[in-house]
């Protein structure tokens, strides 16, 4: 059984560390993702269709909306792992053009080698998190520094535009998806068949799968299980709400069903993820 170990959220996003020993489904972030191994056996994550190794001296990088699973070795050693799950609006507080984190192509690599300076301070970081709990201020420094350094090292940011990239990413979603999309969002508890979605957008539902994923970047199953997991994360660690009536309004037929979905996502149960984010509210309790 994996465990949660520490996991912060913020404006910037949130941050978990993770002992990771059982698979995760293919599935998606909508934030700019990186993982980085902080102890255990080495590993690996499927990104699109290669394999990104993740190692002490390799990081795995996913750009948003990029599918990706963990497959984990059956009787293999446990790999600890520090699971950055990033804000692009959070990173365009350091450099205006960062928020390109929102786009395919961020990172032109799904894994890189890492330098001394990025393996010190995700130590640092993971170390914090555990020893100092509170230590709210310098987690969320040494996430700052780790991110610059990472982006410093993985990306061509000094030549990535912003207004025209954006506005092409805006044109780039064809109206029809649009609709299905803001149906997503609004109630992604009441999509009960990927056929309620093509008939709001008035399409075939093979040519639905086809222009969604074309505009998108990933299938709309895919897409409407981000959003989901998105909602039970927030619901799940910004309120008391029971598990049972969370499952109820994110359409799962039962709450063993979305259990079994979260833990598929996340690696650990919403009872141990809701628990674990709360000794950080805990901490930032003390600190105010």
């Amino acid at each position: 059984m994996s465990d949660a170990l520490r996991i912060r959220t913020g404006e910037f996003g949130r941050v978990a560390l993770l002992d990771m020993d059982r698979s995760l489904v293919r599935h998606a972030h909508p934030h700019c993702h990186v993982l980085l191994k902080v102890d255990g056996a080495d590993t690996g994550f499927l990104v699109g269709d290669s394999v990104a190794k993740l190692t002490d001296e390799q990081a795995v990088l996913v750009n948003a909306w990029t599918p990706h699973a963990y497959v984990h070795v059956p009787d293999a050693p446990r790999t600890m792992i520090l699971a950055l799950y990033i804000e692009p609006a959070w990173l365009g507080r350091f450099r205006d053009n960062w928020v390109a984190a929102r786009w395919a192509g961020f990172f032109a690599h799904n894994g890189g080698q890492i330098t001394p300076q990025i393996r010190k301070l995700a130590i640092g970081l993971a170390s914090s998190m555990v020893h100092a709990p509170i230590a709210i201020a310098e987690h969320e420094r040494l996430l700052g520094d780790l991110m610059i350094a990472v982006i410093e090292r993985f990306t061509e940011w000094r030549s990535i535009g912003t207004s025209l990239r954006e506005a092409a990413e805006v044109q780039s979603v064809d109206w029809r998806v649009r609709k299905a999309i803001d149906l997503i969002r609004a109630s992604p508890g009441e999509i009960n068949t990927i056929e309620r979605l093509s008939d709001a957008a008035g399409m075939s539902r093979a040519n639905f799968f086809r222009v969604f994923e074309g505009s998108t970047g990933v299938p709309p199953r895919v897409f409407l299980n981000v959003v989901r997991l998105e909602q039970a994360v927030h619901i799940s660690t910004s309120t008391d709400m029971s598990f049972g009536e969370l499952s109820d309004r994110l359409g799962f037929s039962s709450q063993g069903h979305f259990t079994r979905f979260f833990r598929d996502h996340t690696g650990v149960a919403p009872s141990q993820f809701r628990s674990t984010v709360r000794i950080g509210d805990i901490a930032e309790a003390f600190r105010l």
